[in-house]
Parts: C-alpha cells; sequence; structure tokens
C-alpha cells in the first residue's frame, strides 16, 4: 500500500513538472515571437528570433496542442461519467420498480435496524441483484464464515436513496402496530437471524 502511495506521489508529481514546464514553453515561445522588434533589439534577442523563429513557433504549437488535447480528455472523461451516471439512474429506476419481495424485505433492514451498513451474504441472491442494478454498494470488510459463507458490508447507493421511500418498500406510514411489526418481523430476509450465529463459527 506504501509502495503504492509513494508511486502515484511520483506520478502527479511529474505531471505537475511536465504541465509547469508546457506553461512556461508557451510563455516563452509566445512572447518571443510576439514581442515588439525594439524589445527583442533592447534586449538582444532578435537574431535569436530571427534565427530559430521555426523551432519557437513550433514549440508554441506544440504547447498549445498539448493543453488543448488536455481540454479535449477532461471534456469526454466528463462526458462519460455523466452518461455512465444516467445510465446508473435509469437501472436504479427501473429495478425499484420491479422489486421482488426477498429485495425489498433486504432494502426493509436498513429502515428497520436504523443503520446505514450493513452486513450481508454476498452469496445471497437478493444481494448480487441489488449490487448489479446498483442500489447496493460493497464497502469491503470481506470475511469468511463456516456456517453463512462469505459476508461484507454493504450500503444503500446515494443515487438509489432518492427512489426507496415507505411505499416502495412498503413500510407503514407512521409508527407500525403490533400487527404490522408482526408482519414486518415475518418477513424478514432468512439470513438475517443466521448471520448473528454464523459469526461465531469464523474460518
Amino acid at each position: 500500500m506504501m509502495k503504492i502511495k509513494v508511486g502515484s506521489i511520483k506520478l502527479l508529481n511529474s505531471k505537475r513538472l511536465f504541465v509547469s514546464s508546457m506553461s512556461w514553453l508557451i510563455v516563452a515561445c509566445a512572447s518571443l515571437l510576439f514581442a515588439p522588434k525594439d524589445l527583442l533589439a533592447f534586449l538582444s534577442l532578435d537574431q535569436l528570433v530571427h534565427q530559430y523563429g521555426q523551432f519557437i513557433g513550433l514549440g508554441l504549437i506544440m504547447g498549445v496542442a498539448y493543453f488543448l488535447s488536455q481540454i479535449f480528455a477532461f471534456i469526454v472523461d466528463e462526458a462519460i461519467v455523466y452518461l455512465r451516471q444516467k445510465r446508473t439512474v435509469e437501472t436504479i429506476d427501473a429495478k425499484v420498480k420491479l422489486l421482488d419481495p426477498a429485495e425489498r424485505a433486504l432494502l426493509r433492514e436498513f429502515f428497520l435496524q436504523g443503520q446505514t451498513i450493513l452486513t450481508l451474504p454476498q452469496n445471497e441472491l437478493a444481494v448480487k441483484n441489488l449490487v448489479n442494478t446498483s442500489i447496493l454498494e460493497m464497502l469491503g470488510n470481506e470475511r469468511h464464515y463456516a456456517i453463512q459463507g462469505p459476508t461484507a458490508e454493504y450500503k444503500i447507493s446515494m443515487q438509489a436513496r432518492n427512489y426507496l421511500n415507505r411505499d416502495v418498500l412498503r413500510l407503514p406510514a407512521g409508527e407500525p402496530s403490533a400487527e404490522e411489526m408482526n408482519h414486518l418481523i415475518k418477513t424478514r430476509p432468512h439470513f438475517i437471524n443466521g448471520l448473528i450465529q454464523s459469526r461465531k463459527h469464523a474460518v
């Protein structure tokens, strides 16, 4: 991990140095090409510009082309991010309308337990489906248990939170009655209680 961080810092510093060099190249070449002739003569640079004018112009073109390419790359990256986010939102919207009972019960657990992060079994079909449709995000902290199998920590994605409300999750509008609470307990995911037992058999 430390080697990766050191490598990233070196790469960032090298990139900054290169950008700074290209900036100075543009400034220097532009100054030589567009400065008044009297000023160039005063600085004894008129002969230099006359003799190496083509190379100075080429340096200016290279510097400008580099920054134009960086702007183009930035625009393309932003467009890709925008399209990816749009596709993610569309996928979430479509999935929320088609949640099956197991997936809905799983999402209700976040609200019933009052937690933003839950430990869930990775191999559970409902978990996989919700991750694949960007409704759940895996945070890590993976563990392996002899009974339940591999688990990890998950949270509801920021994009999905806007689509999950009491109506979608079929939660009572206010404080649930005893009957409503009984129904919610009966429809909880089958693995919730199993996870507690599984932690005792960690491998």
